[in-house]
């Protein structure tokens, strides 16, 4: 299914690629172009083009979800990252990209379905674990943070932001001596980590 899936997507990209492949392929520039002076609103309407050829395909409301984020419009972000979503179903990229403005809006429980919803499909996602972690914990379900936290480090044993994360649970769990060692752990490997020196001073 899921090689079924990605060749539907691709035929949908492609397929544009055949009628007007010069003119998608100025959008897409353009677009790129606005984005990196921080003209947003511009580089939307760059792919206004492309979107109204192709509404319902896979990378142009990828594009446009973040485009819609960092405008902070995040309603229409949403929208296009669950456009996204429905185009391929098992985007990893597209449901991580949807998280951002679910977080953004705080709406922590509609992301932490959304990274479950990644881990089935990429059990280790780096960015899917850590998300999940922090939204965890945002809604005090410290227990369920730190699992996830001691099965990244497991792969990360010395990754600063799991080890911040669950430095964080074991602080709120009240178990601040393991949080006091984790903290101090975490200003070895950054020394300038303005967690780690804050929580510090509350021991």
């Amino acid at each position: 299914m899921i090689k079924t899936s990605f060749l539907a997507v691709l035929l949908v990209f492609f397929s544009s690629f055949a009628l007007d492949y010069e003119e998608i392929k100025k959008s897409y520039y353009r677009s790129y172009q606005y984005e990196k002076t921080g003209d947003y609103e511009n580089a939307v309407k760059a792919l206004s083009f492309v979107y109204n050829e192709y509404p319902d395909s896979y990378t142009v409301n990828l594009r446009l979800g973040w485009l819609y984020y960092l405008m902070k419009k995040y309603a229409n972000s949403v929208f296009h990252y669950e456009k996204a979503i429905k185009a391929a179903p098992y985007s990893v990229e597209a449901k991580l990209g949807l998280t951002l403005p679910l977080l953004a809006q705080q709406k922590f429980s509609d992301v932490e379905k959304v990274c479950y919803q990644i881990l089935k499909t990429d059990y280790y996602s780096y960015y899917g674990n850590l998300r999940l972690s922090y939204v965890l914990r945002a809604q005090k379900k410290f227990k369920e943070a730190k699992s996830v936290d001691i099965k990244m480090l497991t792969l990360y044993p010395t990754d600063v932001n799991f080890l911040l994360e669950l430095a964080l649970s074991e602080f709120y769990m009240g178990n601040k001596k393991d949080a006091q060692k984790l903290f101090k752990d975490i200003l070895i490997l950054d020394p300038e980590n303005p967690t780690a020196k804050e929580y510090l001073k509350k021991f």
